[in-house]
């Protein structure tokens, strides 16, 4: 397990004046690059062969425009973590921000014991973004007090609409949502996504089952600064997904038809950016401040930066309360929260998740900090 000693070790050697901030090919890597060059560092994208074109022409440094100026292409995403790519980082003097992609498809292990490039965030907390094992996302919301939907372990207990999520049986990082209200519907509708190989029986074993809860969705997404201790909301925003998006802009009795022949897909394919009314705000950071504290308590140092509370505004009663679907223990993969006029409040300026981040490395090499945002 690499610790702050390793990482100590590794910025000695450092040029602190050429730092430069690295991410993988991909989620959000142009953001992390824009919001790098904007205070003045390096960038280095680390990319798949077949998949670097975006970062090699269309977006790559040429004078003034542009914002990748170092690509390194490897075979499989995986390959990061090799002793001559992780030497080729560290001649660059690279920090690295992680993202989703990152954590999909790296091996955790080797991210956590072989990857000796300081990291800007918590290294071992991505563990709890998954749903099983020990460490989940439902022990820090326990922990936080987070309210988030009803689980049911056993499919025979189900007595309300619910939502079954399970790993699809194509890409095992991408999960195949169902709808069922009854015992029998579930097995019903298990078994036509089995027959058409949409989900395996271990997935479905390993599913989670939770109530369908119907408000407004929304994704709060937060920085939380290490070097002053305060938290902030950089924007919020809602899911684009493929092919339900589609679906719900059609009549009723339309979408009746159509689901007769094509079963509705969660893969996410974007984001769209929203706001929430003021007499909301105060509850979203009560929950974010929470999160916080039960993130230093579990997984010690516990949140560094970007982090996404995702899910939905019932109605009440009594009152409007905010239920939470998911964890982002990284940076959201949404570049649009800079169009919501939240951090524009903080700062007099959009403040997009990359150019939050740069900032906030900038401060703490500034301050003689960078053990405090790294690991």
């Amino acid at each position: 397990m690499i610790d702050k000693k390793d990482i100590k070790k590794i910025l000695e050697k450092y040029d602190k004046k050429k730092i430069t901030i690295g991410s993988l090919g991909g989620h959000s890597a142009l953001d992390v690059c824009r919001g790098a060059k904007d205070y003045g560092f390096n960038t280095v994208v680390v990319c798949q062969k077949g998949r670097e074109k975006t970062y090699s022409k269309y977006f790559k440094t040429m004078g003034k425009k542009g914002v990748v100026d170092n690509l390194i292409v490897v075979d499989n995403f995986k390959d990061i973590a090799k002793k001559e790519i992780v030497e080729k980082l560290q001649k660059l003097n690279t920090i690295f921000i992680h993202s989703r992609y990152f954590w999909v498809y790296c091996n955790f292990d080797e991210i956590e014991s072989e990857f000796k490039v300081p990291i800007f965030g918590t290294r071992n907390l991505l563990h709890f973004e998954e749903r099983k094992g020990n460490k989940n996302q439902y022990t820090l919301m326990k922990e936080a007090g987070l309210r988030y939907p009803v689980q049911f372990k056993n499919p025979k207990d189900i007595d309300r609409l619910v939502l079954i999520k399970a790993n699809e049986a194509y890409r095992g990082y991408e999960r195949a949502f169902f709808f069922a209200n009854s015992y029998n519907d579930y097995l019903k509708k298990s078994k036509q996504l089995i027959a058409k190989k949409l989900i395996t029986q271990e997935g479905l074993k390993n599913a989670i089952i939770e109530e369908y809860v119907i408000g407004v969705q929304v994704n709060f997404n937060f920085f939380y600064s290490a070097l002053d201790n305060s938290l902030e909301l950089l924007g919020t925003d809602a899911r684009r997904q493929t092919n339900i998006d589609g679906l719900i802009r059609i009549p009723a009795n339309e979408q009746l038809e159509i689901l007769k022949t094509i079963s509705p897909k969660y893969i996410e394919s974007g984001h769209i950016a929203c706001t929430v009314k003021e007499s909301l705000l105060e509850k979203a950071f009560e929950a974010g401040e929470r999160f916080v504290e039960a993130s230093k308590k579990i997984c010690p140092p516990g949140i560094i930066g970007p982090f996404a509370l995702q899910g939905a505004i019932i109605p009440g009663p009594p009152k409007e309360e905010f239920v939470v679907f998911d964890l982002s223990l990284r940076i959201p993969g949404s570049p649009g929260t800079m169009f919501t006029p939240y951090s524009g409040y903080l700062y007099g300026e959009s403040m997009s998740y990359g150019k939050r981040i740069a900032l906030e490395i900038k401060n703490a090499i500034k301050e003689n900090k960078l053990l405090d945002v790294l690991t």
